[in-house]
Parts: structure tokens; C-alpha cells; sequence
């Protein structure tokens, strides 16, 4: 072993030592974690907390299907799940090329397409107008949120899977992560 290879060995080691020694990053309560996008050439934003992975440029296999925001399926570790198109679910023109697949968090697996990630954003809750309560309006968007580049409805992903599954003919209790 050189002596410069030795020494990344020890850096990294080291470096993964101080790791266990530095305490554990903890989000508080007064934050919310989104991902601002733009879907049918509008911006929404989408809880972080509702999603349990964002995948760019994902193949999805087409399915010959009657239910136009049915993209196709996609393989996520091992997993098949339907991918549903954003755009078509809220009610937009379909978008020929969705570059990302977002995964829903929950049962049963479902993916959402969309074409553009604008950035992933932390904003105060303050900033946050929840709009889950018992008076909610019935659909897919679930309060507003402030960011500097302007206010967005937020996408509430439990409500978009619902509504793709009665879209497809099926029914489903919601499991939340």
C-alpha cells in the first residue's frame, strides 16, 4: 500500500469515526421540507415528508390501458409500481416527457411523473397554510406555501394516490408511513 493511499485510508476512517462522535441531526417541528416543481407549466410544491425517494430519468414501461394518467410501470428495488402522471391528476395537458419520478410514501406502492424540479426547499412552518383539515376541499392540493420565488399550492400525495386509484377502478385504504 503507498503511503498516499494509506493516508486516504486513515482520512476516511477518521472521518467516519467523528461521524459517530458528532450528535445526530434532528429536524424540528418548526420547519417543513418540500420539493418546489412545475407540473403542466405551473409550480407546486410537494411535502418531503409524504415521498420516500425522487428518481430522475427512471424508465417507465407503457401500458396499453385505458386510464390516461397511467404512465406505465417502474422498478424500484426489486419493486414494480404503477407510475401516474402528475400533470394528468391535477388536471393539466399531459406532458410528453416527465424527466422525474417522485415515490409515494405508503401503501400500495404508486409513483408521480413530473417534467421539472425546480429545488428542494426547508421553509419555516409559519410559512405554511395547511389546508388538511376537517374543512379541506376535496381533490389533491392541500394548503399553499411561501418561497421567495413566489406562493405554491402543495400537493398532498396521499390525496393524489387515492385519486389515481379511483381513476384506475380500485379502492384502497391509505397507509401512511
Amino acid at each position: 500500500m503507498t503511503e498516499q493511499i494509506r493516508s486516504r485510508v486513515e482520512r476516511l476512517r477518521s472521518d467516519f469515526d467523528h461521524s459517530f462522535a458528532v450528535p445526530a441531526r434532528t429536524l424540528d417541528h418548526e420547519t417543513v421540507e418540500l420539493l418546489a416543481v412545475a407540473v403542466g407549466g405551473r409550480s407546486y410544491a410537494l411535502r418531503l415528508s409524504q415521498t420516500s425517494g425522487l428518481y430522475p430519468d427512471r424508465p417507465v414501461t407503457p401500458l396499453p390501458t385505458p386510464v390516461p394518467a397511467l404512465r406505465g410501470l417502474a422498478g424500484f428495488a426489486g419493486v414494480v409500481v404503477p407510475v401516474y402522471d402528475l400533470a394528468t391528476l391535477l388536471g393539466h395537458p399531459v406532458v410528453e416527457e416527465c424527466r422525474w419520478l417522485v415515490l409515494a410514501a405508503g401503501t400500495p406502492p404508486l409513483a408521480l411523473a413530473f417534467h421539472q424540479l425546480d429545488h428542494h426547499v426547508r421553509v419555516p412552518a409559519a410559512d405554511v397554510v395547511d389546508g388538511s383539515g376537517a374543512s379541506a376541499a376535496p381533490g389533491c392540493l392541500r394548503g399553499m406555501v411561501r418561497l421567495p420565488d413566489g406562493d405554491r399550492p402543495i400537493v398532498d400525495v396521499p390525496a393524489t394516490r387515492a385519486l389515481a386509484h379511483r381513476t384506475a377502478g380500485h379502492e384502497h385504504s391509505e397507509v401512511s408511513p
